[in-house]
């Protein structure tokens, strides 16, 4: 049995680029950051980012070109293929890409893509209102007799 399945959540690095195959299909291409954190044997913290080339086809390929922004998470799930060339100095390329089988959206983040709906804040604005993602928590003690359960 032979298995060739790939299973990627990161964030894009550039925005999609959506194009036609001489059929009339279209696909879609876009890079996807991963990153791994570990402790050396020293305890010391270590990063490391890989980058993916990742290819999506027809429909789907179309929605990613439309929806997907740099900087918004992604999951991909497909297969990992290796293609080969020979480039413009007579050396054979090689570039080895993600054919993604389904791709999952994930929330934008603060700084990526562009939104036309959204507008920038005004440096004179000064009213500070927390970020959505903040949860303000009341100040005062909670009696647990007060909880109906």
């Amino acid at each position: 049995m032979y298995i060739n399945k790939a299973i990627i959540v990161g964030n894009l690095t550039r925005d999609p680029e959506l194009r036609s195959m001489p059929t009339g299909n279209k696909v879609c291409s876009f890079g996807v950051a991963t990153n791994r954190v570990w402790k050396d044997k020293d305890g010391q913290k270590q990063e490391d980012t890989n980058f993916h080339n990742i290819v999506v086809f027809g429909r789907q390929g179309e929605n990613c070109g439309q929806y997907l922004k740099k900087g918004q998470s992604v999951a991909i799930e497909g297969r990992i293929q290796t293609r080969s060339w020979e480039g413009q100095d007579g050396q054979k390329k090689y570039r080895t890409d993600i054919i993604a089988d389904r791709v999952q959206f994930g929330s934008k983040t603060q700084g990526g893509g562009s939104d036309s709906n959204k507008s920038a804040p005004q440096a004179d604005d000064q009213s500070q209102e927390a970020p959505p993602d903040d949860i303000n928590y009341p100040e005062e003690e909670i009696n647990p007799e007060d909880i109906p359960f």
